[in-house]
């Protein structure tokens, strides 16, 4: 297969988003082939037009961003740190719904004093007339900065870190932090803590795309679809439940009016209507099938219903996917592409 037939997708190498990505595709019906974890490339045995690259999320933007790739996954703290000048990537999905985290200040324990962003700018004061600048140690200097400037806070100086971020103000190299904390553990393990205020960004996966290279390929955007779409309904399926009741009356139609008297109003007459078939057991009989498809917070209520309008052997399944009649994520990546 040609390369301009190739769909490319980068995908997180390892680390917690890494496992969520897998877990997420594996739902969906699109499982990775990775023979071993120090392979760089894989591929998706359901999607044979798609080959898949390994790099470390930090690095999935810069791939999308130069052209090695065509789709990445990677987290939206890096898209937004990085993505400040580069039209030619776009965010196609900005929520998948893992590898949660947020960009927040934090201060020593020790500064008592200090435990809001209005704190926070008072002491920029207070280190400025001392002639000096509060240092904040961080690897995203333009959030930082930016988020910083909205909140009329200049009297700062950003410190480039690497490694263990936590340990810039015990080492003495800088004042403060603004990382990237999921839970607060490593903060508070380090002796620092979160003002209050001072969360500078909610981030989580997204899925990013060469805006220039998708244009180009029919193929490609084809094949985005097909992903798109797979993950879409794999998502909106666990928001439902499917329940089957077998139901006692005359008619498919007297069951079907009995079903959605006043069942419209509080929303268990199903996506569209119950579906309401014959059941056939060998011998004369007027028992019925009857299935709904109601959001999972509306489960009882409709097994109550169901119950109130004769229904017995009920069973409930989870649908795998729930296909609209188009998808809503592609036509809105097609309005972002063009």
């Amino acid at each position: 297969m040609t390369t301009d037939k190739i769909l490319r997708i980068a995908l997180p190498s390892k680390g917690a988003l890494a496992k969520g990505t897998m877990e997420l595709l594996s739902a969906c019906g699109l499982g990775v082939s990775r023979p071993n974890e120090r392979q760089y490339f894989g591929s998706i045995p359901a999607l044979p037009q798609v080959k898949v690259l390994f790099q470390r999320a930090a690095d999935i933007f810069t791939k999308v961003e130069e052209g090695s790739v065509d789709l990445g996954i990677t987290g939206y703290d890096v898209v937004s740190e990085e993505g400040q000048s580069h039209d030619d990537v776009i965010v196609i999905w900005d929520k998948l719904g893992y590898g949660k985290c947020k960009l927040v200040f934090a201060v020593p324990e020790s500064w008592v004093d200090v435990s809001s962003i209005e704190d926070l700018a008072e002491l920029t004061l207070l280190f400025r007339d001392k002639g000096k600048n509060l240092r904040i140690a961080t690897k995203y200097h333009h959030l930082t900065q930016k988020w910083l400037y909205e909140k009329l806070i200049v009297h700062f100086s950003l410190v480039s870190v690497q490694g263990a971020m936590e340990a810039a103000p015990t080492m003495g190299y800088a004042d403060m932090i603004a990382d990237i904390t999921s839970t607060g553990t490593t903060l508070r393990e380090n002796r620092l803590k979160q003002i209050e205020g001072g969360t500078l960004l909610d981030s989580q996966a997204c899925l990013i795309g060469n805006k220039r290279l998708l244009q180009e390929s029919q193929i490609k955007l084809e094949t985005t679809k097909v992903f798109l779409e797979l993950i879409e309904a794999q998502m909106e399926s666990k928001k439902y439940v499917s329940i089957t009741a077998n139901v006692e009356g005359k008619s498919a139609d007297e069951i079907g009016d009995r079903l959605m008297y006043k069942s419209e109003l509080n929303g268990i007459s199903g996506l569209q209507g119950p579906t309401i078939a014959k059941v056939y057991s060998g011998e004369k009989n007027d028992w019925y099938a009857v299935t709904i498809v109601v959001k999972q917070n509306m489960l009882l209520p409709a097994i109550n219903h169901l119950r109130k309008v004769g229904g017995t052997d009920l069973t409930v399944s989870t649908p795998n996917y729930v296909f609209g009649s188009k998808s809503q994520i592609y036509e809105e990546f097609l309005l972002k592409l063009n």
